[in-house]
């Protein structure tokens, strides 16, 4: 049985819609940007939506105090998806997972006055977004992680190829908040300049916050399909990724196995910026007889978007395939890995008819997909 990925939906600081996001890239746009907070006397550099933009669009739709800032981006993201393909997640056979790292962690952060603790528990996040769509299954949760996002569309995968859901709507978010800031910043892995994945000047991560959507389907909803998708853990560190690649690298290859694709046309990498990250991702390519593919990465865009990287990133490259486009690689300008990549510097437009995408993470985690015109 083959999954399609259909309709889908970018709720970021470059657009509500794909389709404004796509411009947005086109034209070179960073969302990322240098900013204060209420909890901090520092600058940090990160991708922020205005809370002004958010409960403008969400109070078309609905009262704007009932919900955090997160499931207000996660509903506005699905209900995006939804009207573009006409799903009913009220129907048996449609299943809603959500992918997330931290979920409503600003609940703990008194953001919400009169709002229950109990909403950053991560099953009563999902399961108040669920309610809203009225979902009669209730929602799946995918938080492993920065491969949340990747792993949770090759989970609906599975579901869908066992028979078990005809249709499953994956939506990845998270939010940029004093907990994920402050993390960050005790591993003094943030970037005070909009971050460099791959190049040699660069000097760190920044965070991001989005939403993204995208239908997996059994029907044939469009002319791209999910060949194959796997995840590894190499348990190298509890934050540091392998030196040698190990858990990206098998990933990275059991897919390529499993898919049975005879060619890749490009890489959509996860590229934090990081030193050990990039090197890393450099060395597992190198490994697995990639690194001469184009390679991008879009956190330079978006900064780290967490839960929802996998998901953002997989929309934005099916999207690439659907327009046989190669965006440039922000922030790259220098080679800064010990093995040499095919970093893309500029947008191009080139007939590419299948995408490996990777994500990697916390605890040793790393996941691989393939996705392919049919």
């Amino acid at each position: 049985m083959i999954t399609y990925l259909g309709a889908n939906n970018i709720i970021s600081p470059l657009g509500f819609t794909t389709a404004q996001n796509l411009e947005a890239l086109a034209r070179g746009e960073v969302a990322v940007k240098k900013q204060q907070f209420h909890f901090s006397e520092s600058i940090f550099c990160c991708s922020k939506i205005e809370d002004s933009t958010l409960n403008s669009y969400f109070s078309a739709i609905s009262n704007i105090t009932t919900y955090t800032n997160l499931e207000k981006m996660c509903i506005l993201s699905i209900q995006d998806v939804v009207q573009q393909s006409g799903i009913d997640l009220k129907n048996k056979e449609n299943l809603l997972i959500i992918s997330t790292t931290k979920g409503n962690i600003d609940v703990l952060e008194g953001v919400y006055k009169n709002m229950d603790s109990n909403r950053a528990y991560l099953p009563v996040f999902a399961k108040t977004v669920g309610n809203y769509f009225g979902c009669a299954i209730t929602p799946l949760v995918v938080s492993n992680a920065c491969i949340s996002g990747l792993l949770a569309i090759i989970a609906g995968k599975r579901l869908i190829e066992n028979g078990n859901y005809k249709n499953i709507i994956v939506c990845g978010a998270d939010i940029v908040s004093e907990f994920t800031l402050s993390g960050f910043k005790s591993f003094n892995a943030l970037s005070d300049e909009p971050s460099k994945p791959f190049d040699k000047n660069r000097t760190g991560i920044n965070l991001g916050e989005a939403a993204s959507g995208i239908l997996l389907s059994s029907d044939e909803i469009s002319s791209i399909k999910i060949s194959a998708g796997n995840s590894a853990n190499d348990a190298n560190h509890i934050s540091g990724p392998s030196r040698n690649g190990d858990g990206l690298f098998n990933a990275v290859t059991k897919t390529l196995e499993d898919s049975k694709t005879e060619t890749v046309d490009f890489i959509s990498a996860h590229g934090t910026a990081t030193e050990f990250n990039d090197e890393m991702e450099s060395v597992a390519f190198s490994r697995a007889k990639l690194d001469h593919l184009p390679l991008n990465s879009l956190k330079g865009y978006y900064g780290h978007t967490l839960g929802a990287a996998g998901v953002l990133e997989s929309v934005i490259a099916i999207n690439s395939l659907a327009s046989n486009t190669l965006i440039k690689s922000m922030g790259f300008e220098l080679q800064g890995t010990s093995h040499e990549l095919n970093v893309i510097k500029k947008t191009e437009q080139k007939t590419i008819n299948s995408c490996l995408k990777t994500a990697s993470g916390f605890g040793g985690c790393n996941a691989a997909a393939i996705f392919e015109k049919v």
